[in-house]
């Protein structure tokens, strides 16, 4: 068991936060968005997938400092942040570049000099591609009310589900987590790990220099399975800085089952929505999930509701939308989008300059960045259950996508229909088509 001190209780603790933001290299689900813009900065519900992370970090009053960790180009995040330091002003934001991809530990570990500055007491880890409510305050409530050292966002899912996900065993009286095991091969649990974390600065740092030293006494090859495609990392025998170097690190293979061992691992469990956004398809129920929070808390960001806006519906200020066009529900609608007259538009995300001419139809879709749909034609996915954390379906014995994505400056001809299609960037479609990938 790893030992770790006994923290002396303050009400006044110091909070750090850092977003996990992720690569290039792991954007491929992501695909054909994360072509033209990488996945963080997505918009989804007017706003990019970060935001929504900056805008619940905002809500903890103590924290002073987010930090942004990845490997994309510095330059990436450069507008992003310039955009939201003014938004945020009660923080400070800075991107930490990866010389490599490190894992959700690893990165941690490898810029742990740069967290502790200033000392802080606790540490909240959010990883960027998870859509949620974000409960970080009740979070904080269990941490100083069990005197933790770390806690642990969990949700239940379908138990056919939940083997996707790191699993959690706790005791349903204490909170305390019992066990946890990243993407059993049985059964084990259907609370599953939500991807948001609260720790101890002085736990969670020993926790894993305590992986990397077993990893260096006990040399092996590893390989994390991952249609991500994670390389793998093999550590030789040798010394302990030139394997900190070379590792790959994952607080939900390496770290928190040890943490489990501690007595001081909690799990908060949200009964609220919560959802990955990996896939390219999943941006369209997290749009309407973060949507329909917005609505829940009478956001004057969203469109009014009328005879032809159906809630929620986001439109961009800039955007035209002719009066007689019927939008909703769960649709946002981006910079300078033009939507013809009769056009009708349901659970979708149209992206900036794009174009709807009259009379066509898009449901279950996203509409690409200056891409055009055609009049009368039909661009349209198949819709998919709420509690579903899928959004591939089997047609005729094929899995398909089940949201149709068209990517950057595609064309939809007028009178084509469009269905359970992902389309890479600059085609023109001219004809009818189902159920396949067009590239």
């Amino acid at each position: 068991m790893l030992q770790v001190p006994v923290r002396e209780h303050s009400s006044q603790a110091s909070t750090k936060a850092v977003i996990l933001v992720g690569g290039p290299s792991r954007g491929t689900r992501f695909r054909p968005l994360s072509l033209d813009v990488p996945k963080p900065l997505f918009e989804v519900a007017g706003h990019p997938i970060i935001h929504h992370c900056l805008k619940a970090v905002a809500k903890v009053p103590d924290v002073r400092e987010v930090l942004l960790v990845g490997y994309y180009d510095e330059t990436v995040f450069r507008d992003f942040i310039k955009d939201a330091s003014k938004e945020f002003p009660q923080f400070r934001i800075s991107y930490l570049r990866e010389y490599t991809a490190l894992g959700t530990a690893g990165g941690l570990y490898h810029f742990r000099d740069a967290i502790l500055k200033g000392k802080p007491e606790r540490l909240l880890v959010l990883n960027a591609d998870v859509c949620c409510s974000f409960p970080l305050g009740e979070m904080m409530r269990l941490f100083d009310e069990k005197d933790a050292e770390a806690v642990i966002l969990g949700t239940r899912v379908s138990n056919d589900a939940a083997t996707n996900f790191g699993c959690i065993v706790s005791d349903s009286h204490t909170k305390r987590v019992l066990h946890y095991v990243e993407k059993p091969e049985s059964h084990i649990s259907n609370l599953i790990n939500c991807g948001v974390y609260l720790f101890a600065t002085e736990c969670i740092f020993p926790a894993i220099r305590s992986a990397i030293k077993r990893r260096t006494t006990r040399p092996r090859l590893l390989s994390y399975p991952s249609s991500d495609n994670l390389e793998s990392s093999f550590v030789a025998m040798g010394d302990d800085e030139d394997a900190e170097k070379n590792e790959v690190l994952r607080l939900e293979q390496d770290i928190l089952s040890d943490l489990a061992d501690s007595n001081r691992f909690f799990v908060h469990e949200t009964k609220d929505f919560w959802r990955q956004i990996k896939t390219a398809g999943s941006a369209v129920p997290a749009n309407a999930l973060y949507l329909q929070k917005a609505f829940q808390a009478e956001s004057p960001e969203l469109t009014a509701p009328s005879a032809t806006i159906v809630p929620p519906v986001y439109i961009h200020p800039t955007a035209t939308v002719d009066p007689t066009a019927k939008l909703g529900p769960n649709v946002s609608i981006g910079p300078r989008v033009v939507v013809g007259a009769g056009a009708r538009i349901k659970d979708s995300v149209v992206l900036e300059d794009a174009e709807i001419r009259h009379d066509a139809c898009v449901m279950h879709s996203i509409i690409g960045w200056s891409s055009r749909v055609g009049a009368w034609a039909r661009v349209e996915g198949t819709p998919i259950p709420i509690g579903s954390h899928s959004t591939s379906i089997v047609k005729h014995g094929i899995k398909v996508q089940s949201i149709t994505i068209l990517g950057k400056e595609c064309g939809v001809g007028d009178e084509v229909r469009v269905q359970n299609c992902v389309c890479l960037p600059y085609k023109e479609l001219k004809r009818d088509v189902a159920n396949e990938v067009i590239m």
